[in-house]
């Protein structure tokens, strides 16, 4: 007989419930995600030049990336406020058109750091993007993923 899947974001009458991480130990976790901001060539040599009409794009994604993880609390509602070690932000021009936007997030707590590396990847391609739009009315966000997680022992 297959076994019934238990999803841990619902309760036994089928409602959301926020997951009880009470009795996890403390361990280090670290999650990495990545994404693509996908401009045109001459954008994003603007971009890394730091030729553009709002200014240096990439030093104000970089901090709405780390500031955006640190309030994912309050963006996504089931989770957890986490005292975050680290969060760090990285762009490489991986094709003419593609700026790779990469974020690292660190922590030593009951529960992991997924959705904030994830977050702070999003929230920097949309801040690339509002921060290039007046010069490329084709701009794309691509591809966000979680690329690795990892905990081990305290």
């Amino acid at each position: 007989m297959a076994r019934k899947l238990r999803l841990s974001h619902i309760d036994d009458r089928g409602r959301a419930r926020m997951v009880d991480v009470g009795g996890k130990p403390v361990v280090h976790r670290v999650a990495v995600a990545e994404g693509d901001f996908v401009a045109a060539p001459a954008t994003l040599d603007r971009l890394l030049a730091g030729n553009l009409p709002k200014g240096e794009a990439l030093a104000v994604a970089r901090v709405a990336a780390i500031q955006a993880a640190k309030r994912v609390d309050e963006l996504i509602p089931l989770c957890h406020s986490l005292p975050l070690d680290h969060v760090g932000v990285d762009f490489e021009r991986v094709a003419p058109d593609r700026l790779r936007v990469r974020a690292k997030a660190g922590l030593h707590a009951k529960t992991g750091v997924e959705m904030e590396a994830l977050t702070a990847v999003t929230i920097a391609c949309l801040t690339l993007y509002d921060m290039t739009k007046a010069v490329d009315k084709a701009l794309r966000i691509e591809g966000v993923h979680l690329v690795s997680k990892a905990k081990g022992k305290r």
